[in-house]
């Protein structure tokens, strides 16, 4: 919830603060954030009078795309009050509450059965301690012929520790997971792994984008934010660079179905 006009100075337009999708060389961050999108509803194969669950759905951006390129319902929830509001707003502004409705609520609490579930960018603060909580969730919550589809940050290695300084500074309580902590939780929950994929320098090169805006508006963030913030999030997108570029940082999108 800390003001969102930090995410104005380095994200795109739509706000996807979530790896994007390079298809080609040269894109610009725009253009591979729509990738992004496009890449993840092809996944999820929609078809016309759908419901759509968007568990973690941010400032609305992948909720709003689902229902203008598809004739599907979209319910988005959050836990951030400051990026509800904008979602409505957003939701307003274009014409889709008809189509897209947004909430405040915990995906734990939600009730009803989902033709599609997409979650992008939120399972890295849901906790090893709740990963079967969640899939859980997501069974019970998808029809029968559902299809599922996880985007996450993921590690290589074996399961560590959250680097304490992300963890103090960033997200505090964010943890990233190791494939081998979730593909059990996925598999005891009942539900199929139909589709992993590995990317990794996708995020490298998002992260490098965000780097560039947010030096090129240095000086709007520290008139509001202060130099020792800006130091502080410039650290943090250069080191997460890194370690997709050249450490053990990858991110997972795994589709699941419950038949």
């Amino acid at each position: 919830d800390i003001d969102g006009s930090l995410y104005d100075l380095f994200l795109d337009p739509d706000r996807q603060y979530s790896c994007a999708y390079f298809e080609e060389d040269g894109m610009s961050l725009d253009d591979a954030q729509i990738a992004k999108k496009r890449h993840i509803a092809s996944k999820l194969n929609l078809s016309d009078g759908m419901r759509v669950l968007d568990i973690g759905s941010g400032w609305g951006g992948l909720a709003l795309y689902l229902a203008k390129t598809a004739r599907v319902d979209v319910t988005g929830i959050t836990l951030s009050e400051e990026q509800l509001k904008i979602a409505q707003e957003r939701a307003q502004a274009e014409g889709l509450t008809n189509a897209v409705n947004f909430e405040l609520c915990d995906y734990r609490d939600l009730q009803g059965k989902f033709d599609r579930i997409v979650s992008v960018g939120m399972f890295e603060h849901v906790g090893s301690a709740h990963y079967r909580r969640f899939f859980e969730s997501v069974n019970n919550l998808l029809a029968d012929e559902g299809v599922a589809l996880l985007h996450s940050i993921g590690q290589f290695d074996p399961p560590t520790a959250t680097n304490p300084s992300i963890a103090k500074y960033i997200f505090p309580g964010g943890y990233i997971p190791s494939l081998s902590e979730v593909v059990p939780a996925v598999e005891h929950e009942g539900l199929l792994v139909t589709d992993i994929e590995i990317l990794r320098l996708h995020y490298a090169m998002t992260l490098r984008h965000w780097r560039q805006r947010f030096r090129a508006a240095w000086h709007t963030a520290s008139d509001k934010f202060g130099e020792r913030f800006c130091r502080m999030w410039e650290m943090y997108l250069a080191s997460s660079e890194t370690g997709f570029r050249y450490q053990n940082l990858m991110v997972f999108q795994i589709q699941l179905a419950k038949s």
